[in-house]
C-alpha cells in the first residue's frame, strides 16, 4: 500500500512540475515571439540589431583565431590558451566544429574571449537566432500532451524496475560506487575552474523555474510525509508521544542498549565529500571584477589605491611589467570603468594586446560608483556625487597619472641609478619611461581637459602620445533624443540638481535584478533584439551591442558605474554652446572665482598648448558622437599646430571597447609602437 502510494505521489509531482515547467517556458515562449513580432514592424531595426552579433557573453566554446598584432609578440600563455582551445574542440566538440568548419569557408568569426566562453549548451546558434519564434512557439504547444504523455509514462517504467529489483554484487557496487565518487569529483573541479572564468549567473526566468522546482518539491515532500503518518497509525502515536512527554524515557535503544540512531563521523564526510571549496553566490549574480578577469586568465595584477586631492578615493589597476619603459595609460569613458578594456579576453582587448607588446600597462577608473569611496566615509549622496567633468580632468586624471610617475620612477630607479628621483622639477624628457594614453568617449575629453590645464598651470604631464576613440567634447552635430535631454538637464538644472545628484541604481535588490535581466536578455534573443532596439533609439539609432553593455560583470548587485547629475549637465551645456569647455557654474562671480573670467575656459582655444602627438579616431556609425564632431576637434588642432592625425573605421560607439575585429588593435598598437621608436 506504501508503495503504490508513493508511486502515485511521485507521478502527480512530476506531472505538475512538467506541467509548470513546460507553462513557465510557453509564457517566456510568447513573450519572445511577441517581441518577435514587435520588432517586425519596427523601422530601422536592420542597422541597430548588426551589433548584437559582434561580441557575445555568453560561454562558448571555440577557440579563438589571433589576430595579426600578435603573430610576433604573444605571450606564452596566450599561445597556450589558444592550443588548448582548438584542441579542445577538436576531441570533445567534432560535431559542432565540422558545421563551423563549413561556415569558416566563406565568412572568418572574430575572435572570441576566453572570458565567458565554455560552455556552448546555452547558447542560441545563428541558425536558431534566424527561427521565426512564432513557428516554436506553435509547435511547442502541439507537442505538450506527448511530452506530458512520455514523461509519465518513463517514470512509471522507472519505478516499475527499481520495485522489481535487482541483484548486484558487493564487487560491482563497490565499483560504481568508486567510479561515481571519481566522476563527481572531476565534475566538481571542472564546475569550479568554470565557475570562475565564466558568467555563471542566473536570469529572471531560470530563477522562476528554481524557485516552482523548489516549492513543488517542497509540497509533495509534505504532502508524503502526511500520508505515511495517516498510513502508519502506531508510528505517528509513538513519534506523538515522544515529542510530548520526552522526560519519559522512549528511546529508541534496542535490547543491548545499543543506539539506533546512527552518527556519520565528520572525518567520513570531509573524506568522502566533493563538494567544490568556492561558495556559490546565493543569488548566482554575476559579480566579477577586473581582478578577476585579468588573474584568470593568467596575467599579473596590482591594485593601486590613488586619492585625489578633494578626498577621492580611486582604484588604479595595473598588469605589471616593472621593467619595461613604455607605460600605457587606459581611461574609461562614460557608464563605464576598466573592465571595458579587458572585456574581449586576451585575444580582443587593448589592456592584454598592449601588455603583449611590452608595455607596463595602467587602468584608470573615474571617480562615480555607487559605494561612494571616499575618505570621509560619512559623506552623503549629495556631497558625493557634486562634481562635473572638471574634476575628471584636474582631479582624478592627474592623481592616477602622479601615482604612476611616482611607481615607475621607483622601479626604474633599481635598474638606472643615474636617475635623480629627487628632483622637484621633472620635465618630461627627463622621465625614464613614456607614457602614451588611450581614452575613450569622456576619458578622451578629460584628457585633453587634463593636458590643457596642466600646461596653463605650467606643470609637467607626463605624457608623450595620445589616442583618443571618438573623444566627447563636441556634441552640437547630433539626434534629437540627445536635444531633448540638453533643453531637459539646462532647464531644470535648478531643479534637478538639489533633487537628483546622480543617474544609478540605489538598492542592491534592484542591482541584482538588473544583472539577471541582463542575462535574460542575452538567452532570448527577440526579446535581446527589442531592448537593443528601443536603447538604440534613445542614442539615435546607434548600432552598438548595448545589451551586451548591460551584460558586462561590473553592473553587478554590490557596485556599478552611475552619473553624477552635473556630469550630464556639463555634457549639455557643451551641446548648447557648441563649444569644447568647462563647467559652467551659472554665477559670473563664481567663474571668477574658479576661471578668473566670467565665461568658462574655452579649451579648444588653448589646444595650441598641446605639445605632443595626437591620434583622433572616429567611427561612420557612432551615433553617440558623430565623425564630425571628431574632425571638428581635428581640423582644431590642426589649425592649432598640434601633430595631429585623424582616422575612422566602421565602427559604432561602444564597438572601440568591445568589437573583436582587429583593425583597431592593429591601428592602435602601431600608435604605441611609433611611442618606443622615439
Amino acid at each position: 500500500m506504501q508503495r503504490s502510494v508513493d508511486h502515485v505521489i511521485a507521478v502527480t509531482k512530476e506531472s505538475v512540475k512538467t506541467i509548470t515547467y513546460e507553462s513557465l517556458n510557453s509564457i517566456v515562449r510568447v513573450i519572445n515571439g511577441l517581441s518577435a513580432l514587435l520588432l517586425t514592424v519596427l523601422p530601422g531595426k536592420s542597422s541597430i540589431l548588426e551589433g548584437i552579433h559582434g561580441w557575445e557573453l555568453r560561454p562558448r566554446v571555440h577557440g579563438p583565431r589571433l589576430p595579426r598584432w600578435m603573430e610576433n609578440g604573444v605571450s606564452s600563455f596566450n599561445q597556450f590558451i589558444h592550443e588548448l582551445s582548438v584542441n579542445s574542440d577538436e576531441s570533445s566538440c567534432k560535431g559542432d566544429l565540422s558545421e563551423d568548419e563549413d561556415s569558416d569557408e566563406h565568412s572568418s568569426p572574430p575572435p572570441l574571449s576566453q572570458v565567458a566562453r565554455v560552455s556552448r549548451t546555452t547558447s542560441f546558434s545563428r541558425h536558431n537566432r534566424r527561427r521565426t519564434c512564432w513557428s516554436t512557439l506553435m509547435f511547442s504547444w502541439l507537442l505538450l500532451p506527448a511530452k506530458l504523455f512520455l514523461s509519465i509514462l518513463l517514470l512509471l517504467l522507472s519505478h516499475f524496475s527499481s520495485s522489481q529489483g535487482s541483484i548486484t554484487s558487493p564487487a560491482a557496487e563497490n565499483e560504481i560506487s568508486s567510479l561515481a565518487n571519481s566522476l563527481s569529483k572531476v565534475n566538481a573541479l571542472k564546475d569550479h575552474i568554470i565557475h570562475r572564468a565564466t558568467d555563471r549567473r542566473r536570469g529572471v526566468v531560470e530563477d522562476l523555474q528554481l524557485a516552482t522546482e523548489i516549492f513543488i518539491e517542497s509540497s509533495f515532500d509534505g504532502v508524503h510525509k502526511a500520508v505515511g503518518y495517516i498510513l502508519s497509525p502506531f508510528e505517528s502515536i509513538s513519534l506523538f508521544l515522544r515529542w510530548s512527554f520526552p522526560s519519559q524515557g522512549y528511546s529508541t535503544d534496542d535490547a543491548d542498549g545499543s543506539s539506533l540512531d546512527a552518527t556519520v563521523p565528520t572525518s567520513f564526510l570531509a573524506e568522502h565529500d566533493s563538494t567544490p571549496s568556492y561558495q556559490h553566490m546565493i543569488l548566482n549574480t554575476d559579480a566579477r571584477t577586473c581582478q578577476d578577469v585579468i588573474t584568470e586568465l593568467g596575467y599579473p595584477y596590482e591594485a593601486i589605491r590613488v586619492v585625489t586631492d578633494d578626498g577621492y578615493i580611486l582604484l588604479l589597476e595595473r598588469i605589471p611589467k616593472r621593467d619595461a619603459r613604455n607605460v600605457v595609460y587606459l581611461q574609461h569613458g562614460i557608464l563605464d570603468s576598466s573592465m571595458g578594456w579587458v572585456s574581449n579576453g586576451v585575444v580582443g582587448s587593448p589592456a592584454f594586446a598592449a601588455f603583449d607588446q611590452g608595455c607596463d600597462v595602467f587602468l584608470g577608473n573615474f571617480r562615480g560608483l555607487v559605494s561612494r569611496e571616499h575618505i570621509n566615509q560619512n559623506i552623503s549622496s549629495q556631497q558625493y556625487w557634486n562634481y562635473s567633468i572638471n574634476e575628471h580632468g584636474t582631479q582624478d586624471i592627474p592623481a592616477m597619472i602622479e601615482k604612476i610617475h611616482e611607481v615607475k620612477t621607483s622601479e626604474l630607479k633599481l635598474i638606472n641609478q643615474k636617475f635623480d628621483v629627487e628632483k622637484e622639477t621633472v620635465s618630461d624628457s627627463d622621465q625614464p619611461y613614456k607614457l602614451s594614453t588611450i581614452g575613450h568617449s569622456l576619458g578622451g575629453a578629460a584628457i585633453l581637459m587634463y593636458v590643457i590645464t596642466r600646461r596653463i598651470q605650467e606643470k609637467a604631464h607626463r605624457l608623450s602620445r595620445l589616442v583618443l576613440l571618438s573623444p566627447a567634447g563636441f556634441h552640437d552635430d547630433s539626434n534629437l533624443a540627445f536635444t531633448a535631454a540638453e533643453y531637459l538637464l539646462v532647464l531644470l538644472a535648478p531643479l534637478l540638481g538639489p533633487s537628483v545628484p546622480a543617474f544609478y541604481i540605489p538598492t542592491r535588490f534592484f542591482r541584482m535584478l538588473f544583472n539577471k535581466l541582463a542575462r535574460d536578455f542575452h538567452n532570448y534573443p527577440a526579446l535581446g533584439g527589442l531592448v537593443q532596439t528601443i536603447m538604440s533609439y534613445f542614442v539615435g539609432g546607434d548600432s552598438s551591442n548595448w545589451v551586451g553593455m548591460l551584460g558586462l560583470p561590473h553592473y553587478n548587485m554590490n557596485d556599478m558605474p552611475g552619473v553624477s547629475f552635473h556630469v550630464a549637465h556639463h555634457l549639455a551645456q557643451m551641446k548648447r554652446a557648441g563649444r569644447f569647455r568647462m563647467y559652467d557654474y551659472g554665477r559670473p562671480s563664481l567663474n571668477v572665482e574658479i576661471y578668473g573670467d566670467p565665461e568658462p575656459l574655452d579649451l579648444g582655444e588653448y589646444f595650441s598648448f598641446i605639445d605632443v602627438p595626437v591620434d583622433l579616431v572616429g567611427g561612420r556609425k557612432d551615433k553617440v558622437i558623430r565623425p564630425s564632431m571628431v574632425r571638428k576637434h581635428y581640423k582644431l588642432m590642426t589649425a592649432s599646430g598640434v601633430d595631429v592625425t585623424y582616422s575612422e573605421f566602421e565602427y559604432a560607439h561602444l564597438d572601440f571597447m568591445f568589437s573583436h575585429r582587429e583593425e583597431l588593435l592593429d591601428y592602435v598598437m602601431s600608435r604605441l609602437r611609433l611611442v618606443a621608436a622615439v
